[in-house]
């Protein structure tokens, strides 16, 4: 009998302090983001084309993303902090709006990591050519107003969950935490609790049958 309440106080102590380490690892936001779809558990990534760390985590995350629950929806949201970071991500959002394949992303990633330089919409498009993208449709979509939409939703976003770097990882539009978690594993395991966590609360305000 003792030792299983010795074991109970260790399991209880060692959940505490997970979760007091969790804690210490994201920033709790005042408002929420809005959800894309309802009824799901948000993941937002933010991220940039130009930003090494982003290239790194994509090694780590988009195998993640493939194996996550049917009730998490995940949504890559590029961060619009003006000048190149605008037109970069917007970029992203057009390719996005033409269904573009994941494969062409990567292109833009390994390029700009490989000092490529893709500044303006015009050499971008110009890269895209080679990946496919036809020019005059990419620069026009580009400029489309639901493209503008789009980068209109991407600033709220990254006004509301307050970032100031990338990547960053925004979980229901309450919680958001970066590298500093313990790297790109350590992202991932913060963000499963969290959504475990939020999983539990939506379950929790459910009527008992």
């Amino acid at each position: 009998m003792r030792h299983l309440i010795l074991s109970a106080i260790f399991v209880t102590g060692s959940s505490f302090s997970m979760a007091s380490q969790a804690i210490s690892q994201y920033v709790e936001l005042p408002q929420s983001g809005g959800l894309v779809q309802q009824g799901k558990i948000e993941v937002v990534e933010l991220f940039s084309y130009g930003c090494r760390h982003c290239y790194d985590l994509e090694s780590t995350l988009n195998p993640w993303i493939e194996k996550l629950p049917t009730d998490v929806n995940f949504v890559r949201v590029p961060a619009m902090f003006g000048g190149v970071w605008d037109v970069q991500g917007q970029a992203f959002l057009t390719l996005q709006a033409m269904g573009a394949r994941q494969s062409v992303h990567a292109a833009v990633f390994e390029a700009i990591r490989n000092r490529i330089k893709l500044t303006t919409p015009d050499e971008i498009a110009e890269f895209l050519a080679g990946e496919g993208i036809h020019k005059d449709i990419f620069l026009s979509t580009y400029r489309s107003f639901a493209v503008q939409a789009k980068v209109m939703d991407a600033k709220k976003r990254i006004a509301a969950y307050q970032v100031s770097g990338v990547p960053a990882l925004v979980i229901d539009g309450k919680y958001r935490f970066d590298l500093s978690a313990g790297g790109p594993q350590g992202m991932l395991k913060l963000a499963e609790h969290l959504i475990a966590q939020e999983r539990a609360a939506r379950l929790a305000k459910l009527p008992s049958t």
